[in-house]
């Protein structure tokens, strides 16, 4: 039971997911970081500087002649932090698009161009195998089949 376990773990697959996933957590962290210390800060309209503590109060704040005169705000929709992770989530799929995906894609079309065309190919009469087309001979049952046509 150990061996199955030792050989399932040792898979490429598996072996190659775990250091995606953490490549991607530390990716996250950086992209969040330069949300939060560098884009938040420009798109924020508070005088909190951060994009994050932007919220609309439902309830709880107490105003006189149009002054705050108390902020509990006991009740908000924080739309700030949601616009933060979706300025991340954007941020973070650009990134994984143009600089993972794109080159993978062109690495892929560049080794599939470099491989040989398959040769032609027919099928033998009596066992419908698929042989060269230049077969005498059917390599699977050893039936003459003749040059081809």
């Amino acid at each position: 039971m150990l061996k199955d376990f030792r050989a399932f773990i040792l898979r490429g697959n598996v072996v190659d997911l775990a250091i995606g996933v953490v490549i991607g957590a530390a990716f996250g962290a950086i992209v969040t970081a330069i949300v939060s210390g560098l884009i938040n800060p420009l798109v924020s309209f508070t005088p909190s500087g951060s994009l994050e503590n932007v919220r609309a109060c439902i309830a709880g704040t107490v105003m006189r002649n149009g002054r705050l005169v108390h902020d509990t705000c006991l009740h908000a929709f924080k739309y700030g932090a949601v616009l933060s992770s979706i300025i991340s989530f954007v941020l973070i799929a650009a990134i994984v698009f143009f600089f993972v995906v794109k080159p993978v894609n062109h690495l892929m079309e560049m080794f599939k161009a470099d491989q040989p065309a398959e040769k032609p190919t027919r099928d033998c009469p009596e066992c419908l195998s698929s042989i060269p087309v230049a077969a005498k001979r059917c390599s699977f049952c050893t039936a003459e089949v003749g040059a081809a046509a």
